[in-house]
């Protein structure tokens, strides 16, 4: 049994043959203005550990998943989940996290252009579990926009609100400019944050980058710190591609 899985693994590893070249939302904080093809999904997972100011302990994200899949030319549909692991001294916690889910649209793709505009939005829903639940539905909303140009660097940015039923109302920015070292290797730097109850400013940065395995596969690696408060973070992950088509059609 062993045998047979491992051989799925190898052949799904092996896949490269692509209308798309991979491009992921993570690991910088600013959703991609992108949509994945009509047809294909992607699978984007790792591994955070941070810490806030906010409480005295520290949280293992393994895994944090996001799965996205295209339902159409300019919608693709979007599941997010974590499982976390509390570390409080010698004691640990596990629990999942509020599941995700949500779309993005895409507003403005075309050849020659210098926007590209998308909107996602995610609703929240809480999970049995007070402990790592919010314990109220929400919605995270963001306008994606980029400026793809010949150049090795490129620049994007988000503007967003958070909305919890039972609790904080959130305004989010981010502001990534990336640059690409060669064909598989690219950089980035980030300042990103958020303003709690449009009254609070909490401003972070982080750098990191991404190294193109094959068409469809991508390592990524980032590290982050707040500015005006107490947080860190380090986080690795892998992202995959999958073209449904192709999938099926070798599967006949």
């Amino acid at each position: 049994m062993k045998k047979k899985y491992l051989i799925i693994l190898a052949y799904l590893f092996t896949l490269t043959a692509f209308s798309q070249t991979i491009s992921t939302d993570r690991p910088d904080q600013t959703e991609g203005s992108s949509i994945v093809d009509k047809g294909t999904f992607q699978i984007e997972t790792g591994i955070q550990l941070k810490e806030d100011e906010n409480s005295n302990e520290k949280s293992l994200l393994l895994p944090s998943t996001l799965l996205r899949f295209g339902l159409t030319n300019n919608i693709e549909l979007r599941v997010f989940q974590e499982v976390e692991h509390k570390i409080y001294h010698s004691n640990t916690t596990n629990g999942f996290n509020d599941l995700q889910l949500g779309l993005k649209i895409q507003l403005l793709q075309k050849e020659g252009n210098s926007i590209e505009i998308a909107f996602m939005s995610h609703v929240i829903l809480p999970n049995s579990s007070d402990f790592f639940s919010n314990n109220s539905f929400g919605l995270t909303n963001k306008l994606c926009i980029s400026h793809p140009t010949d150049k090795r660097t490129q620049i994007a940015y988000n503007i967003g609100y958070d909305y919890m039923q039972m609790g904080s109302r959130n305004i989010t920015y981010s502001f990534v400019t990336s640059y690409a070292v060669n064909e598989k290797f690219n950089a980035y730097i980030e300042p990103y944050g958020e303003i709690n109850e449009v009254s609070q400013h909490l401003g972070k940065i982080n750098l990191g980058f991404t190294y193109l395995i094959k068409e469809n596969m991508q390592f990524d690696y980032s590290l982050g710190s707040g500015i005006n408060h107490i947080f860190n973070f380090t986080s690795i992950g892998y992202s995959i591609l999958f073209n449904w088509s192709l999938l099926k059609s070798r599967g006949k």
